[in-house]
Protein backbone atom coordinates (compact mmCIF):
# COMPACT_ATOMS: atom_id res chain seq x y z
CA UNK A 1 0.00 0.00 0.00
CA UNK A 2 1.45 3.12 -0.58
CA UNK A 3 0.26 6.57 1.02
CA UNK A 4 -0.03 9.85 -1.28
CA UNK A 5 2.20 12.84 0.22
CA UNK A 6 -0.15 15.05 1.97
CA UNK A 7 -0.21 18.70 0.23
CA UNK A 8 0.83 21.09 2.65
CA UNK A 9 -1.13 22.84 4.89
CA UNK A 10 -2.20 27.13 3.96
CA UNK A 11 -0.41 27.46 7.51
CA UNK A 12 2.13 25.84 6.80
CA UNK A 13 3.49 28.51 4.46
CA UNK A 14 2.80 31.63 7.01
CA UNK A 15 5.52 33.63 7.68
CA UNK A 16 7.05 34.68 11.12
CA UNK A 17 4.55 37.79 11.38
CA UNK A 18 1.69 35.56 10.17
CA UNK A 19 2.08 33.12 13.08
CA UNK A 20 2.60 35.67 15.73
CA UNK A 21 -0.63 37.39 14.64
CA UNK A 22 -2.39 33.49 14.83
CA UNK A 23 -0.89 32.92 18.23
CA UNK A 24 -1.36 36.24 19.77
CA UNK A 25 -4.70 36.83 18.33
CA UNK A 26 -6.24 33.71 19.95
CA UNK A 27 -4.11 34.26 23.19
CA UNK A 28 -5.79 37.70 23.12
CA UNK A 29 -9.49 36.42 22.28
CA UNK A 30 -9.02 33.28 25.53
CA UNK A 31 -7.90 36.45 27.98
CA UNK A 32 -10.78 38.54 26.64
CA UNK A 33 -13.15 35.90 27.08
CA UNK A 34 -11.83 34.73 30.49
CA UNK A 35 -12.12 38.25 31.28
CA UNK A 36 -15.54 38.88 30.42
CA UNK A 37 -16.39 35.44 32.53
CA UNK A 38 -14.46 36.74 35.56
CA UNK A 39 -16.01 40.45 35.41
CA UNK A 40 -19.29 40.72 33.07
CA UNK A 41 -20.28 43.10 30.49
CA UNK A 42 -21.32 46.02 32.44
CA UNK A 43 -19.50 48.56 34.75
CA UNK A 44 -17.10 49.79 31.67
CA UNK A 45 -14.08 50.91 33.10
CA UNK A 46 -15.33 50.90 36.95
CA UNK A 47 -13.74 48.96 39.47
CA UNK A 48 -10.27 46.95 39.59
CA UNK A 49 -11.04 44.15 41.85
CA UNK A 50 -11.33 41.40 39.54
CA UNK A 51 -7.68 39.33 38.78
CA UNK A 52 -6.92 37.14 35.87
CA UNK A 53 -4.18 35.34 38.14
CA UNK A 54 -2.04 38.24 39.07
CA UNK A 55 -3.55 40.85 36.28
CA UNK A 56 -6.40 43.18 36.91
CA UNK A 57 -9.02 43.22 34.40
CA UNK A 58 -12.00 44.90 33.91
CA UNK A 59 -14.90 45.42 31.15
CA UNK A 60 -12.96 47.80 29.39
CA UNK A 61 -9.82 46.29 29.02
CA UNK A 62 -11.60 42.72 28.17
CA UNK A 63 -13.45 44.83 25.31
CA UNK A 64 -9.88 46.40 24.93
CA UNK A 65 -7.89 42.87 24.74
CA UNK A 66 -11.11 41.49 22.11
CA UNK A 67 -10.34 44.61 19.51
CA UNK A 68 -6.67 43.65 19.21
CA UNK A 69 -7.68 39.76 19.18
CA UNK A 70 -10.08 40.42 16.09
CA UNK A 71 -7.49 42.70 14.59
CA UNK A 72 -4.53 40.40 14.57
CA UNK A 73 -6.78 37.30 13.20
CA UNK A 74 -8.21 39.16 10.72
CA UNK A 75 -4.58 40.34 9.65
CA UNK A 76 -2.58 37.13 10.04
CA UNK A 77 -3.92 35.06 6.41
CA UNK A 78 -1.96 37.56 4.91
CA UNK A 79 1.82 38.71 5.41
CA UNK A 80 2.13 42.37 4.66
CA UNK A 81 -1.50 42.88 7.04
CA UNK A 82 0.28 40.70 9.94
CA UNK A 83 3.16 42.61 9.50
CA UNK A 84 1.19 45.69 9.66
CA UNK A 85 -0.69 44.89 12.60
CA UNK A 86 2.17 43.65 14.46
CA UNK A 87 4.00 47.38 14.17
CA UNK A 88 0.74 49.21 14.84
CA UNK A 89 -0.12 47.41 17.99
CA UNK A 90 2.98 47.19 19.29
CA UNK A 91 3.27 50.85 19.04
CA UNK A 92 -0.06 51.05 20.76
CA UNK A 93 1.32 49.02 23.64
CA UNK A 94 4.87 50.53 23.76
CA UNK A 95 2.63 53.63 24.49
CA UNK A 96 0.19 52.10 27.13
CA UNK A 97 3.35 50.87 28.85
CA UNK A 98 4.70 53.88 29.02
CA UNK A 99 1.55 55.65 30.43
CA UNK A 100 1.15 52.52 32.72
CA UNK A 101 4.16 53.18 34.22
CA UNK A 102 3.77 56.53 35.07
CA UNK A 103 0.13 55.80 36.77
CA UNK A 104 -1.68 56.91 33.58
CA UNK A 105 -3.52 54.17 32.69
CA UNK A 106 -5.84 53.82 36.08
CA UNK A 107 -8.91 53.43 33.94
CA UNK A 108 -7.55 49.98 32.98
CA UNK A 109 -6.46 49.15 36.79
CA UNK A 110 -3.07 49.76 35.72
CA UNK A 111 -1.63 51.47 38.91
CA UNK A 112 1.83 52.50 38.43
CA UNK A 113 5.60 51.22 37.66
CA UNK A 114 5.13 47.85 39.88
CA UNK A 115 2.11 46.45 38.04
CA UNK A 116 1.77 43.05 36.38
CA UNK A 117 0.16 44.61 33.18
CA UNK A 118 2.75 46.61 32.29
CA UNK A 119 5.53 44.31 32.33
CA UNK A 120 3.01 41.92 30.19
CA UNK A 121 2.10 45.23 27.91
CA UNK A 122 6.14 45.60 27.62
CA UNK A 123 6.69 41.64 26.16
CA UNK A 124 4.09 41.74 24.04
CA UNK A 125 5.21 45.33 22.63
CA UNK A 126 8.50 44.24 22.02
CA UNK A 127 7.86 40.94 20.63
CA UNK A 128 4.78 42.65 18.48
CA UNK A 129 7.14 44.81 17.06
CA UNK A 130 10.18 42.44 16.63
CA UNK A 131 7.68 40.08 14.08
CA UNK A 132 6.15 43.47 12.89
CA UNK A 133 9.97 44.27 11.27
CA UNK A 134 12.98 42.12 12.29
CA UNK A 135 11.58 38.76 11.69
CA UNK A 136 8.89 39.36 9.98
CA UNK A 137 10.15 37.64 6.96
CA UNK A 138 9.95 34.16 5.41
CA UNK A 139 8.65 33.35 1.85
CA UNK A 140 6.64 36.48 1.54
CA UNK A 141 5.75 35.70 -1.95
CA UNK A 142 3.99 31.78 -1.08
CA UNK A 143 2.32 33.78 2.32
CA UNK A 144 0.85 36.80 0.46
CA UNK A 145 -1.46 35.27 -1.68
Amino acid sequence: MTTSPTAPTRTASWTPAQRFAAVFGAVYLVVALAGFALTGFTGFGEGHEHRLVIFSVNPLHNYIHLVLAIAWLACAPRHSTARAANLAIGVVLGLVTVLGFFGGMGMLGMSGLSDPDNFLHLITASLALYFGSVAAAGDVRSADR
